[in-house]
């Protein structure tokens, strides 16, 4: 970060939009002030559009008289209910989004995250920001422009690398406690440390996340997993206790368990490292869902047997079950991103276990068949997967790896599609034998496509024919 005088901050606001926002409120009389996000970023020197206002009176009405003179190019929308409004345009080829809002002070009741709202000073303003680095002002009026506000030494917290609340952090928690979790958000995407009193207050009101929907719970889970390191959000939640309620089913992987001097590995942090690993090679969202809920069956499907120790047999497929009822309650998406991540957690075991033997072309090709499209996007999180401290046995399961993937190169670039479907298909099927759709049609598909996949004949229609009438006749189909 830098540090920067209120000099050198009048000359980073030196723009057309800010000076524009400062001659609408002056015009009014107005005290006016850019707070929240944007500063913080101006001392983190990260880029930034959305820009929030704090007028002290009506931010409804320098919104109004910033679009008069703005003009045509620019979009006005307000929302009286809030007292918000917000103004878009775009101005030498940037795209400006700046929202206006009265400074305020709230208050809450208990069991509702719906503040009661009354007009503020920015003082009171700035008391009601959830954090001391969200917290600062810059003044925008003309006589004052520049002039840092920041009342809970917020820059002092952003150049050390703090998440502090302003007020008493379980004030801050109880009265929104969607706070928590940005608290633990902001942490894992800047790289900072939650300050003790503050992380203290996340144990004590962990129990306050359950009055907050799943869907806004969900947004601050979906940002904490695209971090560079989502795995220091994840110990966070954990450790507060959060995770136990928002996340039940991942949190219950935190145990390692003991029988007879054996224990199994800790299932929650091996997760963690598998998270990471994906995300060092993919900022895809869905692809990282896949590795946080990849082994999250192991709960429910972990055994004792006295011969071999711990076991987790059909985890991947008891753990495919349990994505659409996580992904129902945190109203992530139901559709296809749903069935990807399914689909992931369902096929992780199969490279590994085609990489723990013999790599065969029957193996990949049916690999190919069942992951299709998202074959890469598999690979790459079994790769992730492998952990183990094991060097010798990384190193093997790596270069088994490649040769899968060098076997599935060969089938893809041969247009796997038309060569893994047999030619003949259901309908053909039922038109030769006169049959309706039943088992019987089902078997003999099946019989023709285990066929292709495991290269016994090539695809097509005179080997396979062959191979149908042999099996009809043994089904008594035909004489």
């Amino acid at each position: 970060m830098k540090l920067y005088s209120d000099e050198e901050l009048a000359e980073i606001l030196d723009q057309d939009i800010f000076h524009q926002i400062s001659e609408a409120a002056d015009r009014l009389g107005l005290e006016c002030y850019v707070v929240g996000g944007y500063v913080r970023d101006i001392f983190l020197e990260r880029p930034s559009n959305d820009i929030d206002v704090v007028v002290v009176g009506s931010g409804i009405s320098v919104a109004e008289e910033l679009k008069r003179m703005v003009g045509k190019k620019a979009h006005l929308s307000v929302f009286r209910n809030f007292g918000t409004a917000q103004v878009k345009f775009r101005q030498r080829g940037i795209e400006y989004e700046v929202e206006f809002v009265g400074a305020r002070k709230e208050s809450y009741s208990h069991d509702s995250r719906k503040p009661i709202v009354e007009d503020g000073t920015l003082e009171d303003d700035q008391n009601r920001r959830d954090f001391t680095i969200n917290a600062m002002a810059i003044c925008l009026n003309k006589e004052r422009f520049g002039e840092l506000v920041d009342p809970f030494n917020g820059l002092a917290d952003l150049e050390d690398g703090i998440i502090a609340t302003p007020l008493e952090p379980d004030i801050t928690f109880s009265d929104d406690p969607l706070r928590m979790m940005r608290c633990i958000r902001f942490a894992t995407q800047l790289n900072f440390q939650i300050e003790e009193e503050t992380f203290e207050a996340l144990e004590r009101m962990a129990d306050r996340i359950k009055i907050v929907s799943g869907e806004r719970i969900k947004d601050e889970l979906n940002k904490i997993l695209l971090s560079p390191v989502p795995s220091k959000g994840f110990v966070d939640l954990q450790r507060c206790g959060l995770l136990s309620i928002i996340l039940p089913e991942l949190a219950a992987l935190d145990i390692v368990e003991q029988k007879n001097g054996r224990a199994h590995k800790n299932n929650f942090y091996h997760t963690l490292e598998v998270l990471d690993n994906v995300a060092r090679k993919s900022d895809n969202l869905w692809l990282r869902w896949g590795a946080l809920m990849h082994d999250v069956g192991k709960t429910r499907s972990k055994r004792w047997d006295p011969a071999i120790g711990w076991t987790f047999h059909n985890h991947n497929l008891i753990g495919a079950k349990m994505v659409p009822q996580i992904f129902r309650r945190l109203m992530l998406p139901m559709d296809m991103k749903m069935k990807y991540v399914q689909k992931l957690v369902d096929l992780h075991m199969r490279p590994i276990a085609i990489a723990d033997d013999i790599v065969t072309d029957s193996a990949v090709r049916r690999l190919l068949n069942d992951a299709g499209e998202d074959i890469d996007d598999l690979m790459t999180l079994c790769e992730a997967d492998i952990t183990s401290k094991n060097e010798v046995r990384k190193k093997m399961f790596l270069e088994n790896f490649r040769m899968v993937r060098e076997k599935l190169a060969d089938l893809k670039e041969k247009d796997y599609v038309r060569l893994l479907q047999p030619v003949i298909d259901g309908n053909e099927i039922m038109e030769m034998f006169h049959l309706k759709p039943s088992r019987e049609v089902g078997v003999l598909k099946q019989y023709l496509k285990d066929a292709v996949l495991d290269n016994k004949v090539e695809n097509e229609r005179e080997p396979l024919m062959a191979l149908l009438m042999a099996k009809a006749k043994e089904m008594k189909l035909i004489q």
